[in-house]
């Protein structure tokens, strides 16, 4: 599977929380090519199965990256122009001047604007535009404008998918489009691996305003484990040491009180035998990501999370290196390929302080 290719098409594609149809397709077709079924939910999540070897029934291991994006809704329509609100945590220090697609009766291209500088207060001058005050311009008369957008339409960040140099590469939607392609790489290593276990590979929805995805696919397929993939703070100039994980140097693998230290464990030492790059990331407190929700569905799931490094998260430049997506999707697949009874009977132990890392 070329991971290039398919995380552009997830990219571009439009997807805000709660709309996902149109990324959806995009990765139902990719997943389908390596899984042995296929499906979506009443919510939205796709969830892909390819089944394990062996005696039956055979323990489920659930992977799952979301697949929404942060987005924008149109409030008001006001001479001509749009107001709007923010769907998921938007940056409003990067949204002035960004150019989107508006999503209604037919897709429309527009720009973000705001009053000038020069007509500002000076007390205002120097600071962010606040969202209140910030409007789309499709530049169309009052009347086109009205035939062809509501209030509740949804836009998007325009933005093409941009490769740099050396395997880096930035667009939108990165956080958490990236976790889906590694879990698509991940069931496209399988295909030529053996494992004992039933992996679910599922693209959630939902989770930029709530984790809602994750909390109705982790509660149907009850697995035995489930493993969060997101991104994580990439180290940039000014960020303090210790709330970043390194580029280009594999995916960070977390450990904490929302993180189950047998999964720890072994996500570390298939890492180290299949000489992976990877890092270790504490996480002192709640994830914020789907490892959060999948932990305390049903009775407990123990939960292992997978960080992939990205710069300048929640913004339409997200940058990351495409070798840590490979990365994260080999040792996924590397794990899952050394799950075995004696595995699944050590998540009952409980190990004492220090044996988890």
């Amino acid at each position: 599977m070329e991971v290039i290719s398919f995380l552009r098409q997830l990219s571009e594609a439009a997807g805000v929380s709660g709309y996902e149809e149109s990324i959806r397709q995009l990765v139902i077709e990719q997943f389908a090519q390596f899984a042995d079924e296929v499906r979506t939910d009443k919510l939205g999540n796709v969830m892909a199965l390819k089944w394990g070897e062996g005696q039956e029934p055979h323990p489920r291991i659930m992977l799952a990256g979301h697949m929404d994006e942060i987005g924008l809704m149109v409030t008001q329509l006001k001479e001509g122009f749009l107001h709007f609100t923010t769907v998921g945590g938007i940056d409003p220090r990067v949204v002035l001047g960004q150019e989107v697609i508006v999503h209604g009766r037919r897709d429309l291209p527009g720009i973000i604007g705001s009053r000038p500088p020069h007509v500002l207060p000076s007390e205002e001058r120097e600071k962010p535009q606040p969202v209140e005050e910030l409007f789309i311009d499709l530049g169309l008369p009052q009347e086109e404008v009205a035939q062809w957008v509501r209030v509740g339409d949804l836009a998007t960040i325009h933005r093409r998918f941009i490769e740099l140099k050396n395997g880096w590469v930035a667009g939108k939607g990165f956080d958490d489009r990236a976790a889906v392609a590694a879990i698509g790489f991940c069931l496209a290593e399988l295909a030529r691996m053996r494992h004992q276990w039933d992996v679910y590979g599922v693209a959630t929805v939902q989770e930029e305003v709530g984790l809602r995805g994750a909390i109705t696919s982790t509660y149907n397929i009850m697995p035995e484990v489930g493993i969060a993939i997101d991104v994580g703070f990439g180290t940039t100039p000014g960020q303090l040491e210790g709330v970043s994980i390194k580029m280009d140097k594999g995916p960070a693998i977390a450990f904490g009180p929302n993180i189950h230290p047998q999964v720890h464990k072994g996500l570390v030492e298939a890492a180290q035998a299949l000489e992976i790059p990877h890092q270790i990331e504490p996480i002192p407190g709640p994830t914020g990501t789907d490892a959060w929700a999948m932990q305390v569905t049903r009775e407990g799931i123990p939960t292992g999370l997978i960080s992939i490094p990205l710069r300048y998260m929640h913004t339409s430049v997200e940058t990351l290196v495409i070798r840590d997506i490979e990365r994260t999707g080999r040792l996924l697949a590397g794990f899952i390929s050394r799950l075995d009874e004696a595995f699944r009977e050590a998540l009952y132990e409980q190990p004492k302080i220090g044996e988890a890392k």
